[in-house]
């Protein structure tokens, strides 16, 4: 007879990451009770991820923790100087406006949300994700290891280790979330199918202490490239410098020859590549950790089976360009939390879980495929300064230093630098790749329109549209005089119907809808005198519908629904939206 269960739970999450502690936070505030186990004593113990863009701002807006996440990061506007550099005390090479600070990007990001993006390090956040999850609800267990599991009909059976005492015992939940980083033991027991490859390259960092206030504080950023010709693999040498606490805590990265095996990292060692990427020796240095980690290229194709899911690391494996590793983790988890929440209130039927298959993995290999690219995009930099012509360090220099003559061959290269280092915005600047995630599957009702063309680059720029499967595009309404976003009256766990005068059908099949189906559905009525204004004339553009049409918004913000106008039979038509959606 098999052993009974130490207790049971709704959902049991595995991994404390951004993943898995922002699906807590979420499925707490839905009223779902849930357990996060982490084989850890404690969260993050390096400041790893730390771009936070928009997307993720707005989950964290969602869960009432933005003005928490700002007050621990760094500002958009101390972001955007990425600089290219001989050193950080020596000669520059070439600047890049970053993160939408360029003047007229930032007109892009001020348009698309309500949020700005910000630094803040994954040391940092965790303990703010932990911490709203906890204040709802959810419960940690730390120092506890997933060790297996098992699934029936009716829920899954997991096997976990205290590593404390040694005891090992079974947990209970009607679902579980893998969010066990990228070597993944949920993943690797579901036996999930991946493409690409691991280890495609080889990394260390370092963490340090150091001031480099005189280097850095009238140059505000959070990247600094540094060339070094002779100093790494293939002789070209190029190493980050990064901002973790502003401008006193920074990371390091450096590259090693995967093919010859990780180096083994002391203090001696870590100071001296330190102190050449500063170039400047008398500066103080305190090693706080350092450790090696290499590049991957791999992503799921199918990221969950039967009555376990996998989020975040664990299906999408990617270095750290573009900075859109934990940002799409927590989209992951905004995707399935409400999905899991209606599902586990018997207001859903299970086969509104496929649609996290449909949605979420597509996203899984944009983002690996987007962020390997971004390596190979340093390409004609280094072509640029001829660096790639000779495998002779002092040549190398010699080739950077020919930009400096008054010839024309020293002027085209001077604009292929300039050119190669704007080229970069596709990392750096990378908005569309952030916001232009569009969902084709079972929880999304197409109205037989074709997707819209983009009229920008797609990945460089974001473009707001309610075709269903985007995102909701944000616009400031008016409120008896105050303003507040399209995103602020939508979300918190409910769907959301949108329409304006002449739409009152839609509001009347709403109600009658959730009280059937016992869904949340919040109501928003657009127009002069009713519940919100059209305060700068934007909305009546961007809702891409009349007055009297509708948009019925799911609660990670993308629109499940839209009518062009009202008909005699709106309440039909909403109420076999919400069949398709909710599979019932």
């Amino acid at each position: 007879m098999a052993e009974a269960p130490k207790f049971e739970t709704e959902v049991l999450i595995i991994g404390s990451g951004p993943a898995g502690s922002t699906a807590s936070a979420l499925l707490s505030s839905y009223g779902i009770q849930n357990v996060v186990v982490t084989k850890y004593n404690w969260l993050a113990n390096t400041p790893r991820a730390h771009i936070t863009n928009q997307r993720a701002m707005e989950v964290f807006r969602d869960l009432g923790i933005e003005e928490e996440v700002i007050e621990k990061g760094v500002a958009q506007e101390y972001m955007g100087n990425n600089v290219f550099c001989e050193s950080i005390a020596g000669e520059e090479l070439g600047r890049l406006h970053s993160w939408g600070t360029h003047p007229l990007r930032k007109a892009d990001y001020d348009l698309a949300s309500p949020t700005e993006m910000c630094d803040i390090p994954q040391t940092l956040l965790e303990p703010i994700l932990v911490g709203a999850g906890a204040r709802k609800g959810s419960k940690y267990r730390f120092d506890t290891e997933y060790l297996s599991h098992v699934q029936d009909e009716k829920g899954v059976t997991a096997t976990v280790k205290d590593r404390l005492s040694g005891e090992e015992y079974r947990i209970r939940a009607k679902y579980m979330l893998g969010a066990d980083g990228g070597n993944s033991r949920v993943a690797q027991d579901l036996e999930l199918p991946y493409e690409g490859s691991m280890g495609v390259g080889g990394s260390m960092n370092i963490v340090c202490r150091m001031d480099l206030s005189k280097y850095v504080e009238h140059r505000p950023s959070v990247l600094y490239w540094v060339l070094q010709p002779g100093s790494d693999v293939g002789g070209i040498g190029m190493g980050l410098v990064r901002m973790v606490r502003p401008w006193n805590e920074w990371l390091i990265v450096w590259g090693y020859d995967i093919n010859e095996g990780a180096p083994e990292v002391n203090d001696a060692m870590c100071t001296d590549i330190v102190h050449k990427l500063v170039g400047d020796d008398t500066i103080p240095v305190e090693i706080l950790s350092a450790g090696t980690w290499t590049v991957n290229h791999c992503y799921a194709t199918t990221i969950g089976k039967g009555r376990v899911f996998c989020l975040g690391d664990a299906i999408h494996r990617h270095p750290p360009s573009n900075g859109l590793g934990s940002n799409t983790s927590l989209q992951d988890s905004f995707n399935i939390a409400w999905k899991l929440a209606l599902v586990l209130k018997g207001q859903a039927a299970p086969s509104l879980l496929d649609s996290y298959q449909a949605e979420r993995a597509p996203v899984a290999k944009q983002i690996v495929d987007r962020a390997n690219k971004s390596i190979t995009e340093f390409g004609p930099i280094f072509e640029s300064l001829g660096l790639t012509d000779t495998n002779d360090p002092e040549q190398m220099k010699a080739n950077m230093a020919k930009r400096k003559e008054n010839n024309p061959t020293a002027e085209q290269q001077r604009e292929d630098l300039r050119k190669s280092i704007l080229f970069k915005s596709y990392e750096f600047n990378c908005h569309g790749v952030e916001m232009n995630q569009r969902y084709t599957s079972n929880a999304i009702v197409s109205d037989g329109a074709p997707e819209p063309e983009y009229r920008r680059d797609k990945e460089l720029y974001f473009q707001a549209t309610t075709w269903p499967g985007a995102r909701l595009p944000h616009c400031w309404l008016g409120d008896n005089g105050h303003k507040i976003s399209t995103l602020d009256v939508a979300g918190r766990g409910r769907f959301t119907v949108f329409t304006g005068i002449g739409g009152e059908a839609w509001v009347e099949a709403a109600k009658a809808i959730a009280q059937e189906t016992g869904v949340a559905v919040n109501t928003v009525v657009v127009g002069p005198g009713r519940d919100y204004s059209d305060l700068y004339g934007l909305w009546t553009e961007a809702r891409e519908v009349k007055d009297s049409g509708c948009l019925l918004v799911r609660p990670d913000y993308h629109i499940a629904f839209r009518a062009q106008e009202t008909a005699g039979d709106a309440e039909n038509q909403l109420r076999n939206a919400f069949k398709q959606i909710l599979g019932k």
